[in-house]
């Protein structure tokens, strides 16, 4: 089995994408185990961030990486956190919560809506000259309060009114089936299983 990077020190999220790409030929190794930093996200879009991690784990490592950048983007916020979504308040994941429901005290039920996404990127190498790139979405709407011990993030203000609950208070199987992070993975997937083989 080829080992591949994932350039994240999330623990929740290298659980998660262990889980979706579990059962191809590849071991999804974290980078902490390469001593990797986490490298600066400068990029100005989703794609420019995962793409910078990625490339930093590469060169670090000398073997293919795997990096995702996600995000929250609310409506009635003109798309904020957006990209800025894991370092909103400053202070982490908790924080980050309690900043925007705040922020969102006095909005109505139906201005509420919010989406998720996900950008995945893999390359086979630091100079990679044309990365996989595949993006999953989920829509949602913020909900009033935290509720949910399941996930991390935003997971616990993210309400899902066809499933009259939080994506923290869904069961693992379910949300791998929907969230916006399966909906990437789930893609580069399909090309690990028919493509990356000719490539590493």
């Amino acid at each position: 089995m080829s080992n591949i990077v994932l350039a994240s020190s999330n623990p929740g999220k290298l659980h998660e994408i262990q889980q979706l790409l579990e059962n191809t030929d590849y071991t999804i190794v974290p980078q902490s185990e390469y001593d990797v930093i986490d490298a600066d996200e400068t990029g100005l879009t989703y794609v420019e961030n995962a793409i910078i991690k990625a490339r930093n784990a590469c060169a670090v490592t000398q073997l293919p990486s795997i990096a995702d950048d996600s995000g929250l983007s609310v409506n009635a916020l003109g798309g904020e956190p957006g990209i800025h979504s894991a370092r909103y308040s400053g202070h982490g994941a908790e924080a980050n919560n309690v900043k925007l429901l705040a922020a969102m005290r006095d909005i109505s039920d139906e201005q509420r809506l919010a989406r998720y996404y996900c950008i995945c990127v893999f390359m086979q190498h630091e100079k990679d000259p044309c990365p996989i790139i595949c993006q999953g979405t989920w829509d949602g709407v913020i909900a009033h309060e935290v509720k949910g011990k399941n996930g991390f993030g935003y997971d616990p203000i993210f309400y899902l009114p066809e499933q009259k609950c939080t994506v923290a208070e869904l069961a693992n199987e379910v949300k791998q089936s929907l969230s916006h992070r399966a909906k990437a993975f789930m893609q580069l997937r399909e090309f690990m299983s028919s493509s990356v083989t000719s490539v590493i």
